[in-house]
Parts: structure tokens; sequence; C-alpha cells
């Protein structure tokens, strides 16, 4: 490999996948002090941003992320920046399994969740055709349209995990979270004004905002700012969207295996992530055992924060000069995508 295609890979290397060298001992902590400092120190410049301007604090994390792109070319920083991209992120999905329980689900009702299940397949169909219309991959277009449907970067990372980089490289991947947490913010600041424009119940305006808005700390601020009601029943609607991650998952993986397309280009035995069935185990622990307001309010916190950090450290580890080459066809199959799930989940809400 040249040393401009070792560049190359690595300003697309976001999670570290690419350029491991099994060669070499297992870092010690110590080598992933220095980046992990860094993105620690970059994520409470965004939230204290987001904190003092009121902007979406991930979508903070990934503007300042991109702009300290340049560190990625100091070595020192990055082990610390991969150790966050990587290993965090995961452990945030799993903590986000304490905040939901099944019952929660199932206070939905047989409609609403079958409704929800309807949007979120034609919305990752929606993905599909868009991509293939402008001239881009299947799998570009189901990474785009799961993780509108799901739960923006959480969705994508996973969704990625299984398709592989040889499919998706990490820079059309990092298109996907810009074009997902720009639209996301954007959801957030229009569909409540929207809700009440059209004069929507607040059961009509949860589901309307939990079931469209991709992250979920914005889908869930996005109901709380129409009212209370619509604030809890949106919870609701967005983490039943999250745990449907896994079956969803599951599906991905069959379909990929019946077509020998794993992440190397081979068939091989379906694997669910690990971070995937530790969500399940916690969602299954705090429905059988539910626990304390305190420990979910842990949960909830330390996610927030590692999910944060973890974007932002995605974002430094990116080269600007690769993303730049990507067109504005790139985002079309997330904004479809976002606006199919808009007028999917208005017309489930006025039904319903």
């Amino acid at each position: 490999m040249t040393a401009q295609d070792r560049n190359t890979v690595m300003a697309a290397d976001l999670y570290g996948d690419l350029l491991v060298d099994t060669r070499q001992p297992p870092q010690r902590w110590q080598t992933r002090v220095p980046g992990l400092a860094m993105a620690i120190v970059a994520s409470l410049a965004a939230a204290w941003l987001s904190d003092h301007y009121g902007a979406p604090i991930v979508l903070m994390g990934l503007l300042i992320g991109l702009s300290l792109s340049f560190v990625s070319a100091e070595p020192k920083l990055i082990p610390g920046l991969t150790f966050a991209s990587h290993t965090l992120l995961r452990i945030g999905i799993v903590l986000v399994g304490a905040q939901i329980t099944f019952a929660q689900i199932g206070s939905l009702g047989i409609g609403a969740f079958a409704a929800l299940i309807g949007i979120m397949a034609l919305v990752m169909l929606t993905g599909i055709v868009v991509a293939k219309l402008f001239k881009q991959d299947v799998m570009f277009g189901l990474l785009a349209g799961g993780a509108t449907a799901i739960c923006g970067a959480s969705a994508a990372l996973a969704l990625w995990s299984l398709i592989g980089e040889k499919r998706i490289d990490q820079a059309r991947f990092t298109i996907v979270l810009v074009g997902i947490s720009v639209a996301s913010a954007l959801a957030m600041s229009f569909y409540p004004p929207i809700a009440e424009f059209l004069g929507l119940t607040d059961r009509q305006a949860g589901f309307l905002i939990g079931a469209s808005i991709h992250d979920v700390a914005q889908a869930i601020g996005g109901g709380f700012s129409f009212s209370r009601t619509a604030g809890e029943v949106a919870t609701i609607v967005k983490l039943t969207r999250v745990t449907l991650l896994a079956p969803v998952l599951a599906i991905v993986a069959i379909a990929l295996r019946n077509q020998g397309m794993g992440a190397d280009g081979t068939a091989k035995r379906i694997q669910i992530p690990w971070f995937v069935l530790g969500f399940l185990v916690l969602v299954g622990v705090n429905t059988a055992i539910p626990l304390p307001p305190q420990a979910v309010d842990v949960s909830h916190t330390v996610s927030k924060a590692l999910l944060l950090v973890s974007v932002t450290a995605t974002a430094m580890k990116s080269q600007m000069a690769v993303l730049l080459t990507q067109g504005w066809r790139s985002f079309a199959p997330v904004i479809a995508a976002t606006l199919v799930a808009f007028a999917l989940s208005l017309g489930a809400a006025l039904i319903l």
C-alpha cells in the first residue's frame, strides 16, 4: 500500500476497523489518553455551545470534530480517537437499554405498533430506491434508510458493522452521519410547530415526533416542547424504534448471508453485534426487575455523554478533503427517507 493509499484509507477509517495491525501487541491504555482527552475537551466545548445557544448537542460535537479533523494527522492521537469512536459508542448503545422496558412497547397498542413497523420498513425501502435512482449502491441506501428509520447514528453504526467497510467506505458513512444529524436537528425545530399548526392532539403530535425524528434525545425533546403528554408518547414511540434495531439487524444479517454478502464479501455465520445483545439484556432486566429511577437517570446521562464523545471523535478522525469529494447526491437517500418518514408518520398519527 502506497503512502497516498494509506492516507486515503485512514481518512475513511472513522471507527478504526480498517488499519488494525494484528502483528502488533495490544496497545496499553496510556496510548489512548492523548486522543481520548482531545475528544473529551472538544465534547465539553460542544456541550457548552449547546447549553448556551440551544443547538443540538450531537450536531455541535459533529461540527467541532470536523473543524478539528486536522489532528488525525498526529499518530499519537489515533489510539484514543479510535477507542472513543469505536468502543465508547457501543457501550453507550448498551446503556440505552436501561431506559426501556418491553411493557413500554406494549403500551403503544397493536395498531400503533403495526403502523410503526410499516413506517420503518417503507422508510428503509425509500433509502434503497433513492440510492439506486442516484446511481448509488443498494447497501448505501440501506444504511441511509435504516439510520433514518431507527435511531440515527447508533443504527448507522450497527448496520455498517454488518455491511462492512468493503461495501461502504467510512467517508460515505460520515456523509450519512452528517445528513441524519442535520435532518434530525431541523426536524426537532420544525415538527412541533407544524403539529401545532395542523391542530394535532397531544397523542397525535407525540406519535408524529417520536416516529419521524432520528435522534433519541431530539425526538424526546421535540415531544416535550409540544406538551408533557406528547413528550411521554414520543418517548415510548422513539424507544420502541430503538428496540426494533435488534430484529432489523437480524433480518439484514440473514439477507446478507443468503446473498453471500458478509462484511468481507463472503458468506458467514450470522452474528448479532455484542452491543446489540447487551442492549437487549438490559431491556430484559429492566422489564423483569425495574431499575431504580436514579440508575435510569445515570444510564441516560452516561449514554448521552458517551455518544457525544464518540461522535466528536468520529468527526475528528475524518478528513474534510475526502468528505468534500462526495457530491450532494450522497445526501439524497437521507433527505428522501426523512421526508417519507414525516409524511407516513403524519398520516398514521391522523388515523390512529
